[in-house]
């Protein structure tokens, strides 16, 4: 029965260099049992500045290692089990939101974890190729509502990575939505709209 459930939890997964009180307006104004969280990276940079893993710079673009990103993943499950046992939110009704760095997380663990997500918002982010190729039970994610959105004027993950991310993610039996905007790697007010 809905009504002896707890509340649906939104973790909020922000990008390299925030931290869990950085200022996060993206919290639905929908439902207001929603429990809304931040949760904190767990890479320290400096003090209120974290990330979910480290980033390499090349001339090809921002590096990333695929082991670090697994380590992230399984750190926001820890988080995520740890929530609903000390909040007694609803385990069907998690929904991940995450920004850049937490994007990739918050689809790492959707799309590795099924039945753990009950949704995905990923905001100027993309899937890690890696993570697609270990998906335990691709039809365990049908019908998983997934929302992504890119920036197409975005410096930081250009725009072939929110395309990338679309045609890996439409391989998979997701319910899939993709938005692109003309803004750089930031969320707009039309971005928060669609979420």
């Amino acid at each position: 029965d809905r009504q002896c459930r707890g509340p649906p939890l939104l973790p909020l997964l922000r990008g390299s260099g925030a931290d869990e009180d950085d200022p996060f307006s993206l919290a639905p104004s929908g439902d207001a049992r929603t429990l809304v969280l931040g949760a904190r990276a767990p890479i320290v940079l400096h003090p209120a500045s974290h990330a979910w893993f480290n980033l390499g710079f090349s001339s090809e673009g921002i590096l990333i290692d695929p082991r670090e990103v697994e380590s992230a993943r399984r750190t926001l499950c820890q988080f995520s089990e740890g929530v609903i046992e000390q909040y007694q939110v609803d385990p069907t009704e998690i929904y991940l939101l995450g920004f850049s760095q937490g994007a990739m997380v918050g689809l790492s663990l959707a799309l590795l974890t099924p039945g753990l997500a009950a949704g995905v918002v990923a905001l100027s982010g993309r899937v890690i190729t890696e993570t697609i190729a270990k998906i335990p039970d691709p039809g365990a994610l049908a019908g998983l509502p997934i929302l992504v959105t890119h920036g197409t004027n975005d410096m930081v993950l250009p725009i072939h990575h929110g395309r990338e991310t679309r045609r890996l993610l439409t391989g998979l039996p997701v319910e899939l939505t993709y938005r692109e905007y003309p803004i750089g790697h930031e969320i707009s007010y039309d971005c928060l709209q669609d979420v």
